[in-house]
């Protein structure tokens, strides 16, 4: 399995790609602001054939460029259907006056228009998604906006690990995703890490949409988000 990343833009959101091996099709997991040229980069060293486009939540820091992506590579970008209007529209997912705010701290003066791809698909509870002999399975989990999935991906390296997850801004080393943007839910995030996240295995590793890598079991054991939900 071939597995790589790197941060985009000024949030340094993580993009992530996933396949058998070089030359192989992959998906790529949150394309997002400044993505573009980064993906290119990853698709020309590795060879591979980018085949889908899997989106976490609908924020733009994890789907800014994913309509370009999926334009360039002619594949289609997965999303939940709860989030799919935020890929015509992210800043719906922000108050206006928050929006402001971030266009100021970025530098915008204007944003850019926005529309769907040509081919997009309902990343639905349980639905799993094809990629050139890697089959991921999509996990709703609404708290952090109301379309948040993860996506897990069986794993065949030599690491005693069962499974990779894509875990946005769901679940973080040692904490969780915000509550408090438009569409977020306190209560809503804490079923969905009791009911979606505990009963998974401990060699589980969580790929976030911020900062480095953890597991199941680091989070099970040390995240405080957690140990409330377990208690």
């Amino acid at each position: 399995m071939l597995l790589t990343s790197f941060p985009a833009g000024p949030l340094q959101a993580n993009c992530y790609f996933v396949s058998r091996g070089p030359g192989a099709g992959c998906a790529i997991v949150d394309p997002g602001m400044d993505a573009l040229e980064g993906v290119r980069q990853v698709v020309a060293e590795h060879n591979l054939r980018p085949a889908a486009v899997l989106v976490t939540h609908g924020h733009f820091d994890h789907m800014w460029n994913a309509q370009d992506v999926a334009a360039e590579y002619d594949c289609p970008v997965w999303i939940h259907p709860a989030d799919r209007h935020l890929l015509s529209d992210p800043m719906a997912a922000i108050s206006g006056q928050s929006a402001a705010m971030l266009r100021s701290q970025l530098g915008m003066t204007d944003m850019p228009e926005f529309a769907e791809p040509a081919d997009v698909r309902d990343a639905v509870d349980g639905a799993e998604i094809e990629v050139d002999g890697l089959t991921f399975t999509v996990d709703h989990v609404p708290g952090h906006t109301p379309g948040t999935v993860f996506y897990r991906v069986d794993y065949d390296g030599p690491e005693d690990v069962s499974q990779i997850m894509f875990s946005g801004d769901f679940l973080f080393a040692g904490s969780i995703g915000r509550t408090d943007l438009t569409g977020g839910s306190h209560d809503e995030m804490q079923a969905s890490l009791r009911d979606r996240v505990l009963p998974l295995p401990d060699d589980v590793v969580v790929l976030p949409g911020h900062g480095g890598q953890t597991s199941i079991g680091r989070e099970r054991a040390t995240n405080p988000f957690l140990a409330e939900v377990a208690s």
